[in-house]
């Protein structure tokens, strides 16, 4: 639609009178009246062709509907005139009228008029050709021209510019080739207006070798020429080539136009050049608004984003008026930067100027509240757009994916199916990130089943969603296989099997792709360099991680926000805190990601470095994240540092961090909990928001479980099921491992009901904690089926439990059959996995395939021995009567034996009544833990089974001077809800009597059927 302001007319009279003033039929009627009818005719004219010359001077598409809608009804009062007089359809009056007409974009009368005229001269089809091109009708253009040439009237240059300029729109180079003729042969090609129609329409047509040849031809290339060559070579992508042609403009001393600068503009922004563009558009007199809009698109598209913006301030200041390209920029500008505040200046001059009501920028405002996380702000865009159209839906469908609101995506997408729009390839991608965010795989697949009903499975944006949708949801053989399937993958396909890979810890397979990718000629880029450095973090892999970071040094991507973060993260949790720090040091700007990554390593090294990196990242403006906190959290991990712990706690409330985020509340609850701290984590709990999350529930219960208060944890899972939380595998994880170390097989049972009830009993970490806690609680009957009707045993964790549970309760031949299975089904066997298996050789006497499996441990998988399974190995050796090379086992240790392995090596002695080796022993174990009374306790105990009663007397009074006593033993039994703990000589239980009555008359029959006590070893039981 053209836009144009108000017709100013001014009739033939000494006060001349404005169309501005009500200007009405009438009047001019009685001003003509009193004019002869060859005035009239003159005059007529005249007002029509003034009226025509201020359309042309003006620039239309500024203009309002309303101005537009004013220009029109000046035109049929003028038409009028015309007819009532009798020559409206003459001559040069009726050429102007048509032409006035057709610059108003009044296309029905313009036609009427031109039907009208005694003789459709050329000047009447160029005003019509015009207005069909202004209008973008170009075919209309082309059939109006055959009808020009079927009427025999002979086309001027201008025809021919018009005509031309609609083949370079149409990109039909042959039907610009037959105009190219017919200019010729008129002999026009060395008009100005045909020259540079010419070069702009075979360049726009993509044979710049032509268009070279027609500029080349010119004597003296005028300025339209000029722009029309530089455009071509923009738009054929050699921008390069546009600036030379422009530098030889200047050399010649002519001045450019706004389309010539704007043309060169656009050729430096497409080159990077964003200085150069910055010093043309200086020289521009006075910038249009085409000017304005490439300088703050392509400081946008360029990452330029608040040069994009202060360009955006600066436009609004000299008063040019935006239009919604300017307004879709700077908004691109404010989405990247999440400048909320600068988004809702713009979003009020949009209603300012009723240009929020229009689909592009309605689009781009739906796109900066999103990357601002305002969904709310969003929606309230969109729900306000009367037209929509598929971008617009595919703003909101993406602006919801994009901050994981999985099933709003859902209910949009069917709205708008139900609204009968057809999806394309963006709308399958948020659908499909949708159902990733949700791990809905179900939905995936009847999805992958419609993307190949409607024929878009081989368009590569939704391949690779569909990749990221299966690897998300944990389908990693279906990724894997639609991955394959994809013909010509891209950066983004790869980056999305390693991702995968990666968050399924299957770290091998991210390697071998990896490398695959580069073989392929594919360079990784920062997402797929930072995936592959999280595997090196996964694996502590530090010689890979050093070989990718030199990689990173190779593609000049080191210094990089993404990826020097990545690389901190690496060596963080590799150990080589230096070289973390070194990398840091490096990066020429941070972020919170680089500081948070940096002050969770210090945290768990030097905590004074930890707290200083904080203040500098308070010092140089950035503000602490959650994670952040958490961090700092984490490393307040007891009593020496609960008054830290607080004082952050009071820093999250001050900044009011804590509503709401559940990763902080579970923070602090552990800090208190590790800081032996029960009640005030009870108290911090107790505030929390109601209905209390999953997470939180689940924080409670694990920390109560570690911290040994069991009994505790159980009582707040019972809570949450009062409170209609729903628990996920970590809290039954927790659960159950409160009720293992409780040996609550009835709680054990309740709990596997539910699990069983909501279905997570195909989830296989639940399932490993159920084995575990059946094999805990000696049920082990109930442990194996548990194992065996696993569904999925992909974990390590899941064979531990079985061998763990099996070698625990004595059933060591089962455990090593166990272990042999898992290794037929290429699970990687951990150190959990071995001392298992070792204290399963240990209990049968197999001493051989013990020393064996040691070795397979050490040198096939090399892992490393941790102190538990040295003593392990002592205990298989020295239970079975092989203390000797026992004792050279410990002698060969690469460190300084602890307590554990001498009171290992202690034990066997006993075992065997190696009172010489056992002295030996003792004397080794009582000079590195004096305190401990359980070395005292066993020798005495070797003594008292060999009938040595003075060396029993000296451990006895060497007891009593140092104030040592033996912990006694306690058993417990769960009664109802109630746990029953009984210790040894305990007179203090409330059933006391009857306890000690049962137990008098068991003893008595125990006797009667021969239970003789034993002897042999000297429990010492000091008061």
């Amino acid at each position: 639609m053209l836009h144009i302001r108000a017709p100013f007319i001014a009739l033939y009279r000494p006060n001349s009178l404005s169309f501005h003033h009500q200007f009405n039929f009438s009047t001019i009627q009685s001003q003509l009246n009193q004019i002869s009818e060859h005035k009239i005719h003159s005059h007529l004219l005249k007002i029509c062709l003034r009226q025509c010359q201020r359309i042309k001077i003006r620039h239309p598409f500024d203009e309002t509907p309303q101005r537009l809608a004013q220009a029109s009804r000046t035109s049929k009062t003028i038409h009028a005139q015309t007819l009532m007089f009798g020559f409206g359809s003459k001559g040069q009056l009726g050429n102007a009228i048509v032409d006035l007409y057709s610059k108003c974009g009044n296309a029905e009368f313009s036609l009427k008029a031109f039907n009208q005229l005694e003789k459709q001269d050329i000047l009447a089809w160029n005003s019509v050709l015009s207005m069909y091109s202004r209008q973008g009708a170009v075919k209309q253009v082309i059939e109006c021209f055959g009808s020009l040439q079927n009427c025999g009237v002979p086309p001027n240059q201008f025809t021919y510019a018009i005509v031309l300029s609609s083949c370079a729109r149409l990109v039909d180079i042959d039907l610009g080739k037959q105009v190219h003729c017919g200019v010729i042969k008129m002999g026009f090609e060395f008009y100005s207006f045909c020259e540079g129609s010419l070069i702009d329409m075979y360049s726009k047509c993509g044979s710049l070798i032509d268009s070279r040849k027609i500029f080349d031809a010119v004597e003296y290339p005028d300025t339209v020429s000029w722009t029309a060559m530089i455009a071509g070579y923009v738009q054929v992508g050699l921008p390069e080539e546009a600036l030379k042609v422009f530098e030889d403009m200047q050399k010649l001393d002519l001045v450019p136009d706004q389309v010539a600068f704007v043309t060169v503009i656009t050729a430096c922004v497409v080159l990077g050049r964003l200085d150069d563009a910055c010093d043309l558009f200086a020289q521009m007199p006075n910038p249009n608004v085409v000017a304005w809009n490439v300088m703050i698109s392509g400081h946008a598209k360029r990452g330029c984003n608040i040069e994009a913006i202060i360009f955006f301030q600066n436009m609004w200041r000299t008063g040019v008026k935006s239009t919604r390209s300017t307004l879709g920029s700077v908004l691109s500008a404010i989405a990247s930067l999440a400048a909320l505040n600068y988004g809702l200046l713009v979003h009020a001059q949009a209603i300012k100027q009723g240009l929020n009501s229009n689909v592009y920028v309605g689009s781009s405002l739906i796109s900066m509240y999103a990357k601002c996380e305002k969904m709310e702000a969003a929606k309230k865009v969109f729900d306000a757009l009367d037209e929509r159209n598929l971008v617009l839906w595919n703003a909101m469908l993406g602006g919801y994916a994009q901050n994981g609101y999985g099933s709003p995506v859902m209910k949009l997408f069917t709205e708008m199916r139900s609204c009968g729009f057809q999806p394309d390839e963006f709308s399958y991608t948020s659908i499909l990130s949708a159902c990733a965010c949700l791990e809905c795989l179900q939905m995936g697949r009847q999805l992958h089943s419609f993307i190949i009903k409607h024929n878009f499975e081989c368009n590569l944006f939704v391949e690779n969603a569909l990749v990221d949708m299966y690897a998300k949801c944990g389908a990693l053989e279906e990724a894997r296989q639609q991955f394959e399937s994809i013909r010509n993958k891209d950066n983004v396909s790869w980056n999305a099997i390693i991702v995968g890979y990666v968050q399924e810890e299957n770290e091998d397979e991210a390697f071998i792709m990896f490398r695959r990718m580069s073989l392929d000629g594919i360079t990784p880029d920062e997402v797929s360099l930072a995936s592959i450095l999280s595997a090196c973090s996964n694996l502590q892999a530090l010689e890979q991680g050093e070989q990718v970071h030199c990689f990173l040094v190779k593609s000049g991507l080191q210094k990089s926000l993404y990826a020097g973060s990545s690389l901190i993260d690496m060596y963080v949790k590799c150990g080589s805190i230096e070289a973390a720090r070194n990398v840091f040091s490096c990066m020429p700007d941070r972020s919170v990601v680089s500081m948070n990554a940096l002050i969770a390593g210090y945290a768990q090294h030097d905590f004074d470095e930890a707290i200083d990196l904080f203040h500098e990242m308070q010092n140089g403006g950035l503000n602490p994240s959650e994670i952040t906190f958490a961090s700092l959290l984490d490393a307040c991990n007891g009593p020496v540092k609960l008054n830290l712990g607080r004082q952050i706690h009071c820093l999250i409330l001050k900044r009011g961090l804590l509503s709401g985020d559940d990763l902080l509340g579970v923070s602090l609850l552990v800090m208190y909990m590790n800081s032996q701290r029960k009640t005030d984590a009870g108290i911090l709990f107790s505030e929390f928001q109601y209905p209390k999350s999953t997470i939180l529930w689940t924080a409670i219960i694990s920390a109560h479980t570690q911290n040994g208060c069991s009994e505790d944890a159980l009582q707040f899972y019972r809570e949450m099921r009062r409170n209609d939380a729903i628990p996920d595998q970590a809290a039954f994880a927790s659960v159950l491992k409160a009720c293992s170390t409780l040996a609550s097989l009835a709680d054990g049972r309740v709990i596997h009901s539910l699990i069983f009830r909501i279905g997570f009993d195909s989830d296989e970490l639940t399932c490993s904690a159920l084995v575990d806690m059946y094999a805990k609680c000696g049920e082990i009957k109930s442990s194996v089926q548990v194992f065996e009707e696993m569904g999925s045993k992909t974990d390590v964790i899941s064979w531990n439990s079985m061998i763990v549970g099996f070698a625990k309760n004595g059933y060591a031949e089962n455990a090593l059959k166990i272990f042999n299975e898992m290794q037929q089904t290429q699970i990687r066997p951990d150190d959990v996995t071995f001392l298992g298996v070792l204290t399963a050789c240990s209990h049968a006497g197999r001493v051989y395939e013990g020393r064996e499996i040691f070795d397979i441990m050490v040198n096939t998988y090399k892992i490393a021995p941790r102190v538990d399974h040295y003593a392990c190995m002592i205990d298989l050796l020295g239970r079975w009567g092989f203390l000797k090379e026992a004792e050279e086992f410990i002698d060969k240790l690469k460190f300084e034996p602890d307590a554990m392995i001498w009171a290992t090596l202690l034990g066997a002695c006993r075992i065997h009544g190696d009172d010489i080796r056992a002295l030996r022993v003792a004397e080794k174990l009582i000079e590195l833990d004096p305190e401990n009374s359980s070395s005292y306790v066993l020798l005495s105990n070797i003594y008292a089974a060999s009938g040595n009663w003075d060396e029993v007397n000296s451990v006895r009074r060497t007891m009593r001077e140092k104030g040592l006593r033996k912990f006694p033993g306690c058993s417990w039994i769960v009664v109802g809800q109630k746990t029953n703990l009984f210790v040894a000589g305990d007179k203090f239980h409330p059933s006391s009597g009857e306890i000690h009555a049962v137990l008098k008359d068991l003893i008595s029959l125990m006797k009667k059927d021969g239970y003789v006590a034993e002897t042999d070893s000297l429990l010492l039981d000091e008061d």
